[in-house]
């Protein structure tokens, strides 16, 4: 962009300025290519010793800086920056988008160079020479300090002990439980030999499908339980961590943090709850300059604009008031909410004043989101108007310019005693119609971006909208495993388990997860890390940036051509032996997205040229130098070279929505694109660099949200996270062939990261395997053949060894009886119906592009506690699992009447299939619950029990019937013998 004709520098920003007071000649710093740089940075590089052109490699005029004399005003980007300019410009009208007029966007000249050219050499050089300038003057700064400090920090007791400790399990209980996986997996073998060698002739289809359902649960057994083969626990020593980085009379050196928060419609993410998130976030327990929340507003609301205003101005008084009397949590809904003794722990004779105080002001916010709410409810013709009387720029939600309003920080409103507050930064990114947005994921990688330019900071927290911040000292606790030298080094995310409010006290539908939370991710903590679940992480920057973690080894010079292939997907010359085509082939899904920086020095000049020149950082990243340059900074910071007036113009610009166009975003570097469960995806391809991750698990829960008590809501949600795995399992990242080179991926993380795209797929084999009883019942047929002592004695082993399986389980992880077994039913009742829509709905969407939705539409209501739960909502995933409980009861039916005109001998095989059936019937008894609502407070066990118990009673009665004389019955029978 230029003002006057004069083009802006590609160093600070600033326009170049003119030659001449009296000549309107515009400075030219470089004669041989017109490079546009202003005196200032001319001057700066002749000082440092760069004295020839970046771009052409010709030398600076001297005198020609001598002649300037003046430099132009600021400009003004366009975009929308909401609290100066409350409106787009007409920028749109054109055609154009933001990164046309972006006032730190002149790098089209630089892609346009000639191969090899020096301009990105040169630009790194400079990057490495000031990161070594950091290291010398920290050590002259070191060696300024007296010995005797010296000494007194060495010998603080606290300094150099670790931040953390793993906890291995028990060998009481970890070998009995290996032990008995073994013994399992040796009587799993016994028993499908007998399975197999003991076919059943009179019903061979029946035993051909119980043997192949039986093999795939097998399988799927495997694929669970040996990721837990090593679980650990781990504890955290948050002192040592204060006394190590925040010492007394000193500026605190933790690592600063950029929380991120992504809402899109708030109407069904209520904005209360947003701002309740919000609130936790701006008074953790953490220096106030080292946080930065950015809020993500992906249906560009202005009902979520006007509540953050409003949760802004709050904060000026919430925050000053958690961090005064250390409260917890910090989310002011569930604070005044809760039903514990709150003056427990409180001496300051003000606390209950200043408590009654702030509730009657949070009461008062609260009317004031629930006023905008009601006035959201009907939009109007023209469209919102802000209060300024300018029109709101994200009326149309899918076409509108990118948003960013930065409300509290450093230069913004400070706390009502006048300290500084965390940074608070709305931002909307631009939506455009024939654009690709991704979603969720292409919402986190656009935040990423924007914090990039604006703060930085090397480590990022991302939160859902309705999960709080429950303990504040939360990003401590992960700190002591980002900030530890001894254990950082590899660290790609630090995971909270997920922990949520509002369950109803049995957790009928498994909402809680425990045995997902408290037994499996143990378990991967002791492999390589547990899989990222959507929120609650703190995530190492670089490692979003697709860079290796710096603990793997250099790659050899040899390999330098290999790399560079992969880089560019063409091979000027193939390789003569294909083991190398083998061996490049596999290096292609594992190598960074751009290269190792350790790399760099073991080229020799040319070479170190030719990678950096063609490894090309804007096909990778987008073509923005500020961005750019903050992804070489390991340590995070905002680039020396970028000028703060010019760096919300920039974030506008990386956030248009045709910056990720033929880069690397989505694909390598970001959130990874491709699935629903962007989660999953992003954290595999961390792990297949090389990376690990840590779980952590604080005594007080980190983070608490909220989770869809009713069974249709619970199913939906289930069948959304199933589909995710299924295009998974249809793309390109699918663990069973991808990321093979180099090793990186542990075998049992791979098999973890298989079973999370296989389960879906169990929903086949286990509907069969539920309708087998009804079936058996109806027919009179059964899928074992009569059993023999040693066939018995592989049953019995077989289900021993299951239930000391998971006995033992729940003794080293400390899981209740209660959450397993509601664990067990709702894998049935989801395998049954939400799962097995789901590989339905992957396949059309991935092989035929067809998108198909199943409709949830409410018919009941309950207004008391945990009425939700009881709401009944119609949809076409209920269909499969209340099929499969009519057929097993009539099939329960149909096998009493028959033992009943049998005779007694056809007792003894019916209990067998009846057994059968009521385990299917037990398992799907909370589906059932659900199903019938609350039925007038009756228990729904009376109502089933009353209705199984009158067939069987019906059926006795009309045997025996006991209102026939004995002549009569006599009667009857010979007049059965006669034809008559």
């Amino acid at each position: 962009m230029m003002e006057s004709g004069v083009p802006l520098c590609s160093t600070c920003g600033e326009p170049v300025g003119l030659s001449s007071a009296d000549k309107d000649e515009v400075f030219v710093a470089c004669q041989g290519c017109n490079y546009p740089l202003c005196s200032a940075c001319v001057e700066d590089e002749i000082r440092e010793g760069r004295e020839s052109c970046l771009r052409c490699g010709e030398p600076y005029v001297r005198n020609v800086t001598e002649k300037a004399t003046e430099e132009s005003s600021n400009h003004e980007a366009s975009g929308v920056r909401l609290r100066t300019a409350g409106h787009v410009h007409d920028h749109q009208e054109n055609g154009g988008h933001v990164r046309n007029s972006s006032s730190l966007s002149m790098v089209e000249s630089e892609v346009n160079g000639e191969s090899g050219n020096p301009l990105w050499k040169n630009r790194v050089d400079s990057w490495m020479e000031k990161k070594s300038k950091k290291k010398t003057s920290k050590k002259a700064e070191k060696a300024q300090i007296p010995v005797e400090q010296q000494m007194e920090d060495q010998e603080s007791p606290e300094a150099g002990q670790p931040l953390s400790r793993i906890i291995p399990l028990s060998p009481n209980k970890l070998t009995p439980y290996r032990a008995v996986i073994i013994m399992r997996l040796i009587v799993l073998g016994l028993f499908f030999n007998y399975r197999v060698t003991n076919p059943v002739d009179s019903a061979y289809g029946l035993w051909l499908t119980s043997v192949i359902c039986e093999i795939w649960f097998a399988v799927s057994w495997v694929l669970d339980q040996f990721p837990k083969w090593s679980p650990i626990n781990r504890q955290t020593y948050i002192d040592r961590l204060s006394a190590r980085y925040e010492k007394e009379g000193e500026e605190s050196h933790l690592a600063p943090v950029d929380f991120f928060v992504s809402t899109v419609d708030p109407l069904k993410e209520p904005p209360l709850i947003t701002g309740n998130t919000v609130l936790s976030i701006l008074s953790v327990d953490y220096p106030v300059e080292k946080v930065s929340c950015y809020v993500s507003d992906d249906g560009s609301s202005m009902l979520t604009f006007e509540s953050l205003v409003e949760t802004a101005e709050f904060a000026r008084k919430w925050v000053p008031f958690c961090k005064k009397y250390s409260i917890e949590p910090r989310a002011p809904e569930f604070y005044f909410s809760q039903k514990i003794d709150y003056l427990k722990d409180k001496i300051q004779p003000s606390f209950v004043k200043e408590r009654r105080a702030m509730k009657r002001d949070y009461e008062e916010y609260k009317v004031r989101i629930n006023a905008l709410v009601a006035k959201a409810q009907k939009t109007p013709e023209e469209g919102w108007i802000m209060q300024d009387g300018t029109p709101w720029p994200g009326n149309n939600p899918r076409d509108h310019p990118g948003m960013i309003q930065v409300f509290l920080g450093h230069s913004g409103a400070h706390d009502i005693e006048g300290n500084e507050l965390p940074r608070l930064v709305y931002v909307s990114r631009e939506k455009r119609p024939g654009y690709q947005h991704h979603k969720k994921a292409g919402a986190m990688n656009a935040l990423v971006r924007v914090s990039a330019i604006l703060t930085n900071a090397p480590f990022i927290l991302n939160l859902d909208c309705d999960h709080y911040v429950n303990n504040s000292k939360a990003v401590r606790e992960a700190m002591c495993f980002m900030m530890d030298p001894e254990v950082c080094r590899d660290v790609c995310y630090v995971q909270f388990p997920q922990r949520f409010d509002g369950i109803d006290r049995s957790d009928r539908y498994a909402n809680r997860n425990i045995v997902f939370f408290d037994v499996n991710m143990k378990g991967l903590d002791g492999i390589q890390g547990p899989v990222y679940v959507g929120t609650g992480c703190v995530f190492n920057r670089q490692a979003m940036y697709g860079y290796g973690p710096p603990s793997l080894p250099v790659l050899p010079k040899s390999s330098f051509c290999s790399s560079f292939c992969c880089c560019c997907r063409r091979s000027k010359k193939a390789p003569d032996d294909q083991n190398d085509v083998y061996r490049d082939a596999r290096r292609e899904d594992l190598d960074s997205a751009i290269f190792n920086l350790k790399e760099i020095n073991n080229y020799d000049e040319y070479e170190r040229s030719q990678l950096i020149s063609q490894t090309s950082f804007e096909k990778t990243f987008g073509q923005s130098s500020v961005f750019i340059e903050s992804t070489l900074m390991e340590y995070g910071g905002v680039p020396e070279s970028a000028n703060p007036s010019t760096l919300i113009n920039e974030a506008i610009h990386v956030i248009s929505c045709g910056y990720e166009e033929k880069t690397h975003w989505g694909k390598e570097i970001g959130w990874i694109y491709g699935s629903v469960t962007e989660d999953i995806l992003t954290g595999f391809k961390m792990h297949c660099r090389g990376w690990r991750s840590i779980y952590c698990m604080p005594s007080r829960p980190a983070f608490k949200g909220s989770a869809p008590i009713n069974l249709s809501d619970r199913l939906h949600q289930v069948l959304r996270w199933a589909l995710g795995s299924v295009e998974i399992f249809l793309s390109r990242h699918c663990p069973l062939w991808y990321g093979y080179g180099g090793g990186r991926l542990k075998w049992l993380q791979r098999l973890a990261y298989i079973n999370t795209i296989v389960y879906p797929f169990t929903s086949l084999p286990l509907i069969a395997y539920c309708s087998l009883p009804a079936i058996c019942l109806l027919t009179g047929k059964f899928i074992i053949p009569t059993l023999s002592n040693i066939a018995s004695v592989w049953f019995l082993g077989l289900f021993i060894s299951i239930i000391l399986t998971s006995v033992l389980e729940l003794r080293w992880s400390g899981v209740g009886i209660e959450d397993w077994w509601r664990n067990e039913q709702f894998w049935v009742i989801g395998g049954v119906s939400a799962h097995l829509f789901a590989v339905f709905q992957g396949f059309l969407k991935m092989l035929a592009g067809i998108d198909t939705n199943f409709t949830v539409t409410a018919k009941a209501t309950d207004d008391t506690d945990f009425g939700e739960l009881y709401v009944f909502k119609w949809t076409t995933v209920l269909i499969p699992p209340t099929t499969i409980l009519v057929v097993n009861f009539v099939g329960v039916v149909a096998g009493f009447s028959d033992a009943l005109n049998s005779g007694y001998e056809s007792w003894g095989p019916l209990f067998g299939k009846v057994f059968f059936a009521l385990w299917v019937i037990l398992h799907l008894y909370p589906f059932l619950k659900g199903l019938m609502g609350r039925q007038n407070r009756t228990p729904t066990i009376v109502v089933l029990w009353s209705v199984l118990l009158a067939s069987v009673f019906s059926l006795l009665w009309v045997k025996i019937d006991p209102f026939i004389s004995n002549s009569a019955a006599a009667k009857s029978e010979n007049c059965a013998s006669i034809n008559c």
